[in-house]
């Protein structure tokens, strides 16, 4: 076995490719002949595939072709933008929340050596409570689902005299509970990173705040991206749950169609492949980060290269070489 070949997996000889090829082949057909059977032909016998359901989305002659679909437009912006706000939004916050609490628990661990016993007590005291204070607000706000976090935005802002379009109002609920997720992956990529780095950077000089900001956070989101990613396509899918606050986004759009044309398998069908197309384009943005960081790591890792040495001219001149 070569040296680039795993230990825990051997290459397939002749047989067993032929016997993995024939299983595909036949679990293809399996499964196309069980989606005509029990998806096609049902749909069918009841209509589902004429052009009078299909045809405001896809043919353009149809009288609400233009309507319908200017409609969609307006949804999946409205969508885009709440999405894009609550993402930046939610990064940023939760940036903040992982560092705070780095920064809490490395405080509740220190002495304060050189201060008065009673004020050292004091500082540790506050900032133990302050870590705890965190840690149950970012317990809370995660345990809440989604729609009752913009529930309550919606209909708590109002009651302090705080008046908002629906969209903030999306946005601020979304913000709440995707701000303490991400902040709790981020914080737990920079504790899951060797302790030799924090030390090293208290050995130079650098304070709990810089090293946390220069050294730990970096490789944080570089570490955690995957997650982050996955956390960031999740904000674009909960926007959907604007509907409670009649937020005019794209699924909300689409059930105001379904009432007017009566199609919900046709509408919802295209709504599908509109947030599929962009979560796709998201998770291919992750990959080509992804691959330009660790590129990048691998060209700032090579050594460079020596010149070659030269040999005086005096040596030639005097035959040494």
């Amino acid at each position: 076995m070569s040296q680039q070949t795993s230990v825990l997996y051997d290459v397939p000889g002749p047989r067993q490719r032929r016997i993995t090829l024939i299983s595909s082949l036949v679990a293809t057909v399996v499964l196309a002949v069980g989606a005509y059977l029990l998806v096609y032909r049902p749909l069918d016998a009841k209509g589902q595939f004429s052009m009078e359901l299909w045809g405001p989305l896809v043919d353009p002659s149809n009288e609400n072709f233009s309507q319908v679909w200017d409609r969609i437009g307006l949804g999946f912006t409205n969508t885009l933008i709440a999405a894009a706000l609550a993402i930046v939004s939610s990064l940023l916050i939760g940036t903040l929340i992982a560092v705070l609490r780095i920064q809490l628990k490395s405080l509740a661990r220190r002495r304060f050596t050189g201060l008065a016993t009673p004020l050292s007590h004091l500082l540790r005291g506050l900032s133990v409570l302050l870590s705890m204070v965190t840690r149950v607000c970012v317990e809370v706000f995660r345990g809440l689902p989604v729609v009752l976090t913009i529930f309550f935005v919606a209909r708590g802002f109002p009651e302090f005299g705080i008046s908002l379009d629906a969209l903030w109002y999306l946005v601020v609920g979304l913000t709440i509970y995707n701000a303490v997720v991400i902040g709790e992956i981020l914080r737990s990529g920079m504790e899951g990173l060797p302790g030799g780095q924090a030390e090293a950077a208290a050995a130079i000089g650098l304070s709990p705040l810089q090293a946390t900001r220069m050294i730990l956070l970096p490789q944080a989101f570089r570490i955690m991206l995957p997650a982050l990613i996955s956390q960031l396509v999740v904000v674009l899918k909960d926007t959907s749950l604007g509907f409670i606050i009649s937020y005019e986004e794209t699924l909300n759009i689409g059930k105001q169609i379904i009432g007017v044309l009566g199609n919900p398998i046709q509408v919802y069908v295209v709504i599908a492949a509109l947030f599929i197309a962009v979560n796709y384009s998201l998770s291919r943005l992750a990959q080509y980060i992804q691959q330009r960081l660790t590129r990048g790591r691998k060209t700032a890792g090579t050594p460079a290269q020596q010149p070659p040495a030269t040999v005086p001219t005096s040596q030639y001149a005097a035959g040494d070489v």
